[in-house]
């Protein structure tokens, strides 16, 4: 390799056989993972898309009737759940963000709640679960519901929403708000109308994060969601009614079916649903991805 003077490139002549075994472990470390994670995907959707019916995802679930194990149920409660924590969990983590980096000076408050975020984002779902019972379940006297999953899930991933909002809100030119003031506008405006809108592409790549963690999430919901399959009433009274009452999510199905011994088809039954979850990741993924792609165009 020449540089512009003819000689030898310097890149060239520090070259090292080091730089190429690491250069070899980085791409290999790549392929494993690579691997690992399509070998698990391919795994669950051979193993669970036969088993996967319109009668399986239109019909109800009986624990004592063999011909009833639909799952439709627990599609609805992981909609219901993912619905009320979003609309729970965005509000606060974007206007927290909004504070954090718009408006709190750099001080004590400001770090301590950094640290506090970090440490929130660090604890382990079990304990979540085991607050969002104490708490929601007995103290609120909610019992184990579909609203007190939710509260509980709000918890769980306000710090990602607030840390990824954060970033994005910083990430966000300053010459767009000192040229908008410079024209007049005042703060709020310039937050709502300009700042907000320039970073809301990395905002809903947190909800997408966030979205994979409440779909994903067992321990914290099997303490406060519970295990319930009823099947919600028609109209929004029934919606209502139905948030207050126990019902377990596709994730919590998907383990007690697995672990479930006695039926003759649960293992087929834990595969196929656990072909439902992924392709509902993906559905979501996917969809929150186009989204962030129009704003981006916008």
């Amino acid at each position: 390799m020449l540089n512009e003077k003819g000689g030898e490139s310097l890149y060239a002549k520090r070259r090292r056989p080091t730089d190429t075994a690491l250069k070899f472990l980085i791409y290999f470390a790549a392929a494993v993972t690579v691997t690992i994670v399509v070998g698990i995907i391919l795994y669950i959707l051979i193993e669970g898309i036969p088993h996967i019916t319109w009668k399986f995802l239109s019909t109800s679930y009986s624990a004592l009737d063999t011909s009833r194990q639909g799952i439709l149920p627990m599609i609805l409660n992981t909609l219901y759940i993912v619905i009320l924590t979003l609309l729970i969990s965005v509000p606060v983590g974007i206007c927290s963000a909004i504070y954090l980096t718009q408006y709190a000076r750099r001080g004590r408050l400001v770090r301590t709640i950094d640290f506090t975020t970090e440490v929130l984002s660090g604890i382990p779902s079990i304990i979540f679960g085991l607050f969002g019972y104490t708490v929601f379940c007995v103290l609120f006297r909610l019992q184990t519901s579909i609203l007190a999953g939710s509260l509980t899930m709000a918890i769980c991933i306000l710090p990602t929403i607030i840390r990824t909002t954060e970033e994005s809100l910083l990430s966000v030119p300053s010459s767009y708000k000192e040229g908008a003031m410079a024209l007049g506008a005042g703060k709020l405006h310039v937050i709502g109308g300009i700042v907000l809108p320039c970073a809301m592409p990395g905002v809903l790549t947190g909800v997408i994060l966030a979205v994979g963690r409440i779909v994903g999430e067992s321990a914290a919901l099997l303490f406060t969601s519970g295990l319930g399959f009823n099947m919600p009433n028609g109209g929004f009274a029934g919606a209502m009614t139905h948030i207050m009452e126990s019902g377990r999510t596709l994730t919590l199905h998907l383990y007690t079916t697995a672990m479930d011994s006695t039926g003759p088809n649960t293992l087929n039954a834990a595969f196929a649903t656990a072909a439902v979850l992924l392709i509902m990741v993906f559905l979501l993924n996917r969809l929150a991805g186009l989204l962030s792609k129009t704003l981006r165009k916008g």
